[in-house]
């Protein structure tokens, strides 16, 4: 995310990493690269059916079945995103805040993208009166909005909507007459599993509703780019799946052998896979509620993070001693805290937040560690806030945000 000021604040090649788990790739799934590291050809355009059946047994297990011919697998999500998005036509909606790469994509086909607020109790789904007017404004005004894209354990506000709040959004989603995409990364990152429901709008709108899963940074290293993508069982959904691939096949945006091999192995859950999911969540669920903890000891809003590797916070009560240093708005709230913690913190800005509202991302991932060594330590502590070189990292945070109290 470093830029100089030659550079601007503009480029989308200097947004915000995506979140991390920052913890060493697991060794079984090393392994399996490895021993896949001889297939020299990529996979075929939208995945062979190895990793096709994975992603129908991953879904399946979830309340989800499909058939692998109403998947496709692609080079990460924002590949896969940009193919369905090109194949299906029309203007997209998003929530605001929404993830730094989706507006992106959009743009990129030449699409216009309208940001709907989103309901006071969580982010990531439009708050659905406000969703039903903008689609009346923008029809009225010439526009072709056709799809709206949202989350259902969102980056990056780290919330999980409530199941009521996402059927009142699909609902109206449904009546205005759009497609839904789902974007479901972050649904197995829930930082209270056994106390919060996630529910899918491909569950609500089965004719209706795609689900996006990107497997770098959920289930695979971030380096290691592959996602899936599910498509309604219906005709449309047919059609819609077979532009995609001409999309996908036309961009060259294949996954490589090796890469799709760990990711069928991590698809299907074995229980290394499943325990490492699990102990992440905790990890960073600790991190994130101490984290939290600091903010609100300084008077800043933020909710408490639900799922996920990070937390979304409004510095608006702090103003004025951001004021102090020069900061007024969430670009230069992002320069401030990025120097003083040693960690990107983009501002609300880069989600397509408001510019003068002080909203920033923190990432836990830089919490756990400055080496895998110590973020493994964490990994596998039984109180990781007890240790020494996580503390340092909260007490870091708690300073900068006192300076500012």
């Amino acid at each position: 995310m470093r830029r100089t000021a030659a550079e601007g604040r503009g480029p989308v090649r200097y947004g915000p990493p995506a979140p991390e788990p920052g913890l060493p790739v697991l060794p079984e799934l090393t392994a399996v690269l490895a021993a896949a590291a001889g297939r020299s050809a990529p996979e075929p355009p939208g995945g062979g059916a190895a990793v096709r059946e994975a992603a129908c047994r991953h879904w399946a297990r979830r309340g989800l079945p499909a058939e692998p011919d109403a998947v496709a697998a692609g080079p990460g999500a924002p590949a896969l995103l940009l193919a369905l998005l090109g194949a299906y036509g029309g203007d997209v909606l998003l929530p605001r805040p929404c993830p730094a790469w989706w507006t992106p994509q959009v743009r990129l086909l030449g699409r216009r993208a309208y940001h709907v607020p989103t309901p006071a109790e969580c982010g990531g789904v439009p708050d659905p009166y406000a969703l039903l007017e903008t689609v009346r404004r923008v029809r009225a005004e010439g526009g072709d909005p056709r799809v709206l894209l949202l989350s259902v354990a969102d980056d990056p506000t780290a919330t999980v909507p409530p199941p009521e709040v996402l059927r009142e959004a699909c609902e109206a989603a449904e009546s205005a007459g759009l497609f839904v995409v789902s974007d479901e990364t972050w649904r197995d990152t829930l930082h209270r599993p056994h106390q919060d429901a996630v529910l899918s709008p491909a569950e609500m709108l089965p004719e209706q509703a795609a689900v996006l899963l990107d497997l770098s940074g959920a289930l695979l290293p971030g380096g290691w780019p592959a996602a899936v993508v599910r498509f309604p069982g219906t005709a449309r959904g047919t059609w819609l799946r077979a532009r995609t691939l001409d999309v996908l096949t036309a961009t060259g945006a294949l996954v490589a052998g090796p890469v799709a091999v760990a990711a069928a192995h991590a698809l299907d859950e074995p229980a290394a896979v499943v325990a490492r999911g699990r102990s992440a969540a905790a990890l960073h669920a600790a991190v994130a509620a101490a984290a939290h903890r600091e903010l609100l000891a300084v008077g800043a809003l933020a909710r408490p993070p639900r799922a996920g590797r990070h937390l979304y916070a409004d510095l608006g009560p702090l103003r004025a001693g951001l004021a102090r240093h020069g900061v007024g708005d969430a670009m230069e709230l992002e320069d401030y805290l990025g120097t003083r913690l040693g960690a990107p913190a983009p501002g609300g800005q880069r989600f397509d937040d408001e510019l003068g509202a002080l909203r920033f991302r923190l990432s836990t991932g830089p919490l756990l560690g400055a080496t895998p060594e110590e973020r493994l330590a964490a990994l596998l502590a039984p109180d990781p806030l007890e240790l020494p070189h996580v503390r340092r990292s909260l007490d870091r945070l708690g300073s900068v945000l006192a300076d500012l109290a």
